[in-house]
C-alpha cells in the first residue's frame, strides 16, 4: 500500500478537524484574519469591499463568546506549562524565553482592550449601515449606499489607511489565537494510517483530542469527511467532484493524521 513518503510531504493538502467548539471559532477567526488581511493589502474597490465584508464576520464570531477572557486565561495555562521548563538541560533557554515573552506581550495586548471587542465598529453608525444592508443580497448597490459607493471610488491609499484602522483594535485577538493554534499544532505526533476500501476508524478508548490534522496526497482524488464522538473517530474518502453527489471511493487511500492537544 501506498504511503506518504517524507519528502514529499509538502505535495499534500492538509485538513483540520475541530472536536470542541472554542477550537472551530479559533479557525473560523484565524481564516477570517486571513482573508482580511490579503484583501486589505490589494488595491481594487471590490477586494476592499471583500476586506469590509469580512471584517464584519469577524465581528460577529468574535460578538458570540467572551473571546478575550478565553485567550488570556489559555495563554497563562500556557505560559505555567512554559515556565516549568526553567532549567531543562534538553530545551533551550533562549527559545523558551522568547515564547514566554510573546506570550506576555499578547496577554497584555489582549487585557488593554478596553470594552466589549469591536465596540469601535459598532458606534460607528456609517459602518453599521452598510453591515445591515450586507445582509441583504445585493443590498449594498449604488442607489442603496451612495456614500459607500463614493467610499469605493476614494483612492486605494485611503480605502487602505480606513481599512486598517478598522482592524488594528482587533489584532490583539489575532496574535493571541495564532500563538494559541500553533501550540496546539505542535503538540501532537504525526501517524501514517490507510483507509481501506476508502473508510477509517479508531476507537478512542479514552484518548481526547483538541483537534485533527488530516495530512492527504494532493494527488490523491478524495477529500474526507470527518465525524467523531466521544467513543470513536471516523473518516471517509469521497469523490470530490462538483457536479454529483459525493461518493465514497473504493480504493485505499493513505493519510497522516495527528491528534493536537494541548
Amino acid at each position: 500500500m501506498d504511503r506518504i513518503h517524507p519528502t514529499v510531504r509538502y505535495r499534500v493538502i492538509t485538513y483540520e478537524y475541530p472536536l470542541n467548539e472554542r477550537i472551530r471559532t479559533l479557525l473560523r477567526l484565524e481564516d477570517l484574519f486571513d482573508k482580511t488581511g490579503h484583501f486589505i493589502g490589494a488595491d481594487g474597490a471590490q477586494e476592499h469591499h471583500v476586506a469590509l465584508i469580512t471584517l464584519f464576520e469577524i465581528l460577529e464570531v468574535t460578538s458570540r463568546t467572551d473571546m478575550k477572557f478565553d485567550l488570556v486565561q489559555e495563554l497563562e495555562r500556557q505560559r505555567q506549562i512554559l515556565l516549568s521548563f526553567r532549567n531543562n538541560p534538553d530545551i533551550s533557554e533562549a527559545a523558551l524565553s522568547g515564547a514566554l515573552y510573546e506570550i506576555e506581550q499578547a496577554s497584555a495586548a489582549l487585557l488593554n482592550i478596553q470594552g466589549k471587542i469591536g465596540h469601535h465598529l459598532r458606534e460607528n453608525e456609517w459602518l453599521m449601515g452598510i453591515k445591515s444592508r450586507a445582509s441583504i443580497p445585493g443590498g449594498v448597490c449604488e442607489f442603496d449606499l451612495p456614500s459607500y459607493h463614493y467610499w469605493l471610488h476614494r483612492d486605494p491609499p485611503t480605502r487602505q489607511h480606513n481599512l486598517v484602522g478598522w482592524l488594528n483594535p482587533m489584532l490583539p485577538i489575532r496574535d493571541g489565537l495564532a500563538i494559541v493554534l500553533r501550540l496546539l499544532r505542535a503538540s501532537g505526533r504525526p501517524e501514517e494510517r490507510v483507509a481501506q476500501s476508502g473508510a477509517y476508524q479508531l476507537m478512542l478508548g479514552g484518548r481526547t483530542a483538541q483537534m485533527v490534522r488530516l495530512r492527504v496526497g494532493r494527488k490523491e482524488p478524495c477529500v474526507p469527511e470527518i465525524s467523531a464522538n466521544k467513543y470513536a473517530f471516523n473518516i471517509r474518502f469521497t469523490s470530490p467532484g462538483a457536479d454529483a453527489r459525493p461518493r465514497q471511493v473504493e480504493r485505499d487511500v493513505a493519510f497522516e493524521m495527528t491528534f493536537c492537544n494541548l
